[in-house]
């Protein structure tokens, strides 16, 4: 309840927290050999560096690593400003060090491979095409896109109301295409309790605001696991790179500062609460501006803009 009231998280983040803490009380339960776990000031710092190196012997990932000790970090506080216990042991815990990794884009023509729309008019494609062409319009992450309800798209406006980390609100355009895109989706709703899987169109079944925009197949608000398993079978055998919502979201500022978007307008659109966050997205646009010239600039020094024999550049 406290995460969910007062600190705002996704539901997809309480779930990761509780499995994290679910994984380290049971190391913790052979660790103290016995001991009473009802009284959690028994845990030490030592105790959680046991616990994160026996994830990283186990080949864990140092972003794993430091997500699962920020959650022990979240957890301990709460129980310090509860007063069940008078200090938290994870505060003095370094999170790993995390080399500099920059996001994985798609380059616009494989965005518009990507997008590029199916003449089938079955609910599910419908679905799946409006999911993606609002992600990418829109920068979502998927668990904000999966929370949208029916009251937060405006069509004639061509924009939605995102959710984001602690409840923020923002409003976001989506522009044309996504907007018609919703718009052709919600013209052929499932069957009650049914997908429409023929090309026939389904009895009319009408939208109110508090529905999700989103449905799954029985029904219910999909969910960011089904999304991504979704992606995953869009782009798998289309894309030598793994594509994830996420890369949608990567790509949508990545492509506005190629146009010459505003990093603080980005930032807006994103949801970011800074600007070192958004700013990750110059370094990626350097380096498709550098791959670029590399490949066309005679004189780059590479091997693949070299001017073959009797090339008049060559001189």
């Amino acid at each position: 309840m406290y995460l969910q009231l007062e600190r705002g998280v996704s539901p997809e983040t309480r779930r990761s927290y509780q499995s994290d803490l679910k994984q380290f009380m049971a190391h913790i339960r052979n660790s103290l050999s016995g001991n009473d776990l009802s009284e959690p000031g028994v845990i030490d710092s030592l105790h959680i560096r046991s616990y994160l190196k026996s994830l990283s012997d186990q080949g864990l990932k140092k972003a794993s690593l430091a997500r699962k000790l920020a959650c022990l970090k979240s957890f301990f506080r709460f129980l310090v400003e509860d007063g069940r216990i008078s200090r938290n042991p994870a505060s003095t815990v370094r999170s790993p060090r995390q080399g500099t990794r920059l996001p994985t884009v798609l380059t616009k023509d494989e965005a518009n491979t990507l997008l590029d729309s199916s003449a089938s008019q079955q609910w599910i494609v419908l679905r799946n095409h409006a999911i993606l062409e609002t992600l990418y319009a829109s920068g979502a992450r998927v668990s904000e896109l999966v929370g949208l309800n029916w009251a937060d798209v405006d069509l004639e406006t061509r924009s939605i109301r995102l959710r984001g980390k602690g409840k923020k609100e923002r409003m976001v355009p989506i522009g044309t295409v996504a907007a018609d895109a919703i718009l052709e989706y919600q013209r052929h709703p499932p069957h009650k309790n049914k997908i429409l899987q023929t090309g026939t169109t389904a009895p009319r079944v009408p939208y109110s605001g508090s529905q999700p925009l989103f449905l799954n197949a029985r029904g219910g608000r999909l969910t960011a696991r089904s999304v991504e398993r979704m992606m995953k079978q869009e782009t798998e055998h289309r894309f030598t790179k793994t594509v994830t919502p996420h890369t949608l979201r990567h790509s949508f500022a990545t492509h506005l500062l190629d146009e010459g978007a505003d990093l603080r307008a980005i930032q807006e659109l994103l949801g970011h609460a800074s600007l070192a966050t958004t700013q990750k997205y110059t370094h990626v646009a350097t380096d498709q501006l550098m791959a670029v010239y590399d490949r066309a600039h005679p004189r780059s020094g590479s091997s693949h803009s070299i001017p073959p024999e009797g090339d008049p550049l060559k001189r």
